[in-house]
This record gives C-alpha cells, structure tokens and sequence, in this order.
C-alpha cells in the first residue's frame, strides 16, 4: 500500500493558497478520512517571492511549471493557473503521463471539457473539478454520484456571486449598476476588469459544465445564450417587486422532447422562490429531478478557503481510488462515453417563456392600444400591465406581463413596436420564470 498520495500544485494564487492552508491544517483529519497523508511535492509558479502565509519546506516552489508535471514520483497534478492555454498543455501532458489530475478551470473545462475528458478514459486516469463550479458546494461529485440515478429535467443556477452581490444591492439598497459594481470592486467581491462577471461569460462557462453532467452531451460554448447584468436598472427592479418578483442571473437548462434549452441572462422569479432569497456574493444551484423532486444545493460560489476545500475534496476522492486501484470509476461526464448522446442545443428565438416588458412610451391616448394591437398580431397575450403616472407631452413607463409566448414572435414584435414614434427608447426585455400563467 502507498504510504502518501504525491501531489503537484502548478499555479499559487487564491484558489492554490486556500487549498494547501487546508492540506496543512487539516493534515491529520485529512489522513483520517484517506488512509495515508497528501504529500507537496512541488508547487509552480511565475512569483515564487511573494509570501502566502502558509510554511512550505525548501525548495518547494519552481518557476517551471512542466518539471512539475514531468515529476515522476507525483501521483496527482493540481492546475489552478486558469485560462485555456498553457494550462491545457500542461493538463493534457500530465494525462499522458498517466497521472490524475484536479482542476478548477471551468473556462478550459467548457471550451474544451471533451478533449479532456476523452484523454482521461484513454489513459485511465481520474479528473476531478469539483471547485469549477460553486467554489465549496459539492454540486459536481453530487450530479455525478449522488443523483446518479436521476434523469434531470431542468437546472436553474445562481452561479456567479458578482452578479448575485451586485443585484442584490440594487434590490435592497435602490442603487445604479454603475455605483454597485464600484463598490463590488472595492469589496474585491468584483474584478478589476469584470467583464466575464457582469457579461454572463462565467455563468455560461459554469452551466456547460452542469448541462454537460445532467444530460450527458457536449454543450458547444457557443450555443448557449449569454446575456449580462449591465443593462438591469433600478426602475424594472422597482417593477419586478410590484409584480412579486426578483430580479437574478440565472443559468438555465432544461431538456424537453429530446432537446435542451442552454441559456443565461436576467430573470424574474417569484419572490416566494427559494433561488429569490439567495442574497450576496452565495451561489445557488437549483434541480428537479423525475424521482427526487426539487432539490437546491446553496452556499459560498467562490473564495479561497471554500473553493480550495473543493479542490482538497477531488485529492481526496482520487488518492482513495489509487490506494484501491479504482481509478477511472467515475466518468469524467458522468455518463459512460459509449452512451452518451448529442442533443439538440435550441436556438434562442425557439424557446418560450414568460416576459416582462417595459416600454418608454408617450403619455397621450391609444398608445397602449396600439402596442397591444401590435402584440397580438404576433401571437403575444398579455396578463397584466402597470401604466405609470401622467406626463402631459412626456414618456412614461409603461409595464406589461404577457402570458408564454415564442422568443421569435417576442423580438420581431418588438423590432416594430421600437420604429413606432410614439416609442422613445428600445423596449427592455426581462425574462420570466415561475407560474405558467
């Protein structure tokens, strides 16, 4: 029997810090619960000057990242550089080597999961990536292993905590995403440059890799619909609340009919919704399986310590099937690869849904007719309208709900409509989840 798992860390930033604090803290309990210790060997990384409060012995750090990949008495290699190059080099020539490896990388997982993936079945290696989605929420190793038997209808997540953080301060505190966002980068809940945050971007990489897990297909990045935050305003939060909803990013997939729905943008739920009452920086990743029903997997999305724990959870998960010669027990996708099937990835103007539309429109007679009329023409019912507060020769919000209707009959409606002159401004258009009608 092996008298320690060998590892080796190629990247030393937050999540890599996180992750050997708690190997080192958590030593004995870690040893408890594997049978034998995970041992350091080497850690990479371009500043190996720069203290991590953690004691490391000499000559563990090295500014050559494939020495360590090469090193031939590690058992298990740990990228946590991310980006897709060079850490899919080093990925790849670490399986090649026949060496397992655990990786947070959700970018390089969603781009290119199944070149990964397939070279970890040949070489009969494990892959862990636990901390790629939901930081310390076991959401991987539980759609993998503990809903095994489940054939998932539909995922609906709060993935990025930037996002969550930032509309939730718009919610609470009737703040501008502008002023929020700032105050998100000061609070380092936010990056300096937050783009794939705030775009959607992170989102979509995440939920390739749920879509992935639930339904066993590849989930090509592209053709899932990504919008971001930046365009939420106070003014349809305000609505939202009127209505009886929240205002969230949601990651989304659904598999209907032997297609998938793959999608992330803005969407109202229904205040009374668990996912609605997830607050700050936390993630959510809500389920509804055919045999278990609903289940809501919720805690903290990101951060040092709860994503190193992760990442620490795969060290242990593969060190066990190498002290029992399991290795390659879990498919790195869940399903066999034999049996996994190529669905559909509907295109965004097929789905239906619910949506809220807010309209900038003049304040004089027949206005909401004609909007209505034109709405109809496209197959578009409404349930519900708020029309705000007279401005004699102004525009004026003017608020309505419709019932389900086609995302194509939707945008041409209002390609028209927004031509119309009595329109001042493009039509905002929010999405809607919850009762049907």
């Amino acid at each position: 029997m092996k008298s320690s798992i060998k590892i080796g860390i190629i990247g030393f930033g937050t999540v890599a810090t996180g992750a050997v604090k708690i190997l080192i803290e958590q030593k004995e309990l870690i040893q408890r619960r594997l049978g034998c210790p995970i041992d350091i060997v080497q850690i990479a990384d371009l500043d190996i000057k720069r203290s991590r409060g953690v004691s490391l012995p000499k000559g563990t750090l090295t500014t050559d990242a494939m020495k360590v990949v090469r090193h031939p008495d590690i058992d298990i290699i740990v990228e946590l550089i991310g980006g897709y190059d060079p850490a899919r080099q080093f990925i790849l020539e670490a399986i090649r080597r026949g060496k397992h490896v655990v990786t947070a990388n959700k970018a390089l997982l969603a781009a290119h999961g199944e070149e990964i993936f397939r070279a970890a079945v040949e070489q009969g290696v494990d892959i862990g990536f636990e901390g790629s989605v939901g930081g310390g929420i076991p959401i991987i190793r539980a759609m993998k292993e503990g809903l095994a038997a489940e054939k998932i209808a539909a995922i609906y997540g709060i993935v990025n905590g930037t996002c969550n953080y930032i509309l939730t301060q718009m919610t609470d505190e009737g703040k501008k995403f502008s002023e929020v966002l700032t105050e998100a980068q000061r609070l380092g809940y936010a990056e300096a440059d937050p783009t794939l945050d705030i775009g959607g971007a992170d989102s979509a990489h995440k939920l390739a890799i749920l879509t992935c897990l639930a339904f066993g297909t590849p989930v090509p990045l592209k053709e899932i619909y990504t919008e971001g935050v930046d365009r939420v305003t106070p003014l349809d939060i305000a609505f939202a609340e009127e209505f009886g909803y929240k205002i969230k990013l949601l990651a989304i997939a659904k598999l209907a009919d032997g297609e998938i729905e793959a999608r992330v943008h803005p969407t109202m739920i229904p205040k009374e919704y668990l996912l609605s009452r997830v607050s700050g920086v936390h993630n959510a990743i809500y389920l509804i399986g055919e045999a278990v029903g609903e289940t809501l997997f919720y805690g903290r999305g990101a951060g040092s310590l709860p994503t190193g724990s992760a990442v620490v959870s795969d060290l242990i998960d593969i060190g066990r099937n190498i002290l029992k010669g399991a290795s390659g027990r879990v498919p790195p996708a869940s399903f066999q690869p034999e049996a996994r099937p190529e669905l559909r990835i509907k295109r965004m103007e097929e789905i239906e849904s619910l949506y809220y539309l807010r309209f900038m429109a003049e304040d004089r007679p027949g206005v909401l007719s004609k909007i209505s009329g034109v709405l109809g023409k496209y197959r578009i019912s409404i349930s519900s309208v708020i029309q705000q507060g007279r401005k004699a020769g102004g525009n004026v919000p003017l608020v309505m709900m419709t019932h389900r209707a086609k995302e194509r009959d939707v945008q041409e409606a209002l390609s028209k409509i927004n031509r119309m002159d009595y329109v001042s401004e493009p039509t905002v258009l929010i999405r809607v989840e919850g009762d049907d009608e």
